[in-house]
């Protein structure tokens, strides 16, 4: 719960400030169609970070919890 919610507050700003812009290259990107790709590759990296950081999680609990038995 507290990972969405740091992610949705680091994200917001960005995602406001990207809809104001009038940058002629995310235009023809808008146009052409490729600015999909670009988002669809940026959610399956950040995707892929947020699935690593969740395993990494689980395994630092699993090992607190071992070391708290000892």
């Amino acid at each position: 719960n507290y990972l969405f919610f740091t992610l949705l507050a680091i994200l917001s700003p960005i995602i406001g400030f990207a809809q104001n812009s009038d940058i002629e290259m995310a235009d023809t990107m808008r146009s052409n169609g490729k600015i999909f790709v670009v988002i669809g590759v940026i959610a399956i990296i950040l995707l892929g970070i947020l699935i690593f950081l969740l395993q990494i999680d689980k395994k630092v609990r699993i090992l607190e919890k071992n070391s708290k038995k000892k």
